[in-house]
């Protein structure tokens, strides 16, 4: 099985802490009562839930441009699996922002799905969140940015079981810095 589905909402909810809150809820609910669930059957009751950071504001950023890909290595590549298969992939370009005073730079993919996806490490990696890191998908605005929200960053299906195939984040979009937001490791699971 494959998975780096879609998650979170594209539209800019009037209130974002709301909506963040809102999508987790369901998503719990999903993962809880879902024949399709992630989560083997037998750790599925009961279920309490998925580990999150806080919903933090300062981890959203509005208003970004998709910068063309700049990089030495070609648009198209081949990213490599959890389960060893190699995915086509494009470079879409790049997304470059601030966090806790760190400049960041964030290479956004195509990978056929119809929204852009951005896998990523951080400093919480393997430690506090999923080893192979996090993921976002992003579509953009209807001005043509992009709201690039950590706290809607979620571990792939392989987190959860070794049925599943995902893509591995590229070592280009691994972060020196600490994203305190999204979903995180249950302390003592990793």
């Amino acid at each position: 099985m494959q998975d780096h589905g879609a998650h979170g909402a594209h539209d800019q909810p009037d209130d974002p802490v709301a909506a963040i809150v809102a999508t987790r809820s369901e998503k719990d609910a999903y993962f809880a009562a879902s024949l399709d669930s992630p989560i083997p059957p037998s750790e599925r009751f009961p279920f309490a839930g998925l580990a999150y950071f806080p919903v933090d504001l300062a981890y959203r950023f509005e208003g970004l441009d998709l910068a063309p890909y700049a990089g030495e290595d070609t648009e198209s590549f081949m990213i490599p699996a959890s389960d060893g298969d190699l995915r086509p992939a494009m470079r879409a370009g790049s997304f470059r922002f601030r966090v806790d005073g760190h400049d960041v730079v964030l290479n956004a993919y195509d990978m056929g799905t119809g929204s852009l996806f951005v896998p990523f490490q951080d400093a919480t990696s393997g430690a506090e969140t999923y080893g192979a890191g996090r993921y976002l998908d992003l579509a953009p605005e209807a001005d043509g940015t992009f709201t690039l929200d950590f706290n809607a960053a979620y571990h792939p299906y392989c987190a959860y079981s070794p049925d599943y195939s995902c893509p591995l984040t590229p070592a280009e979009n691994r972060l020196a810095v600490r994203i305190e937001a999204g979903e995180r490791l249950t302390p003592g699971e990793a």
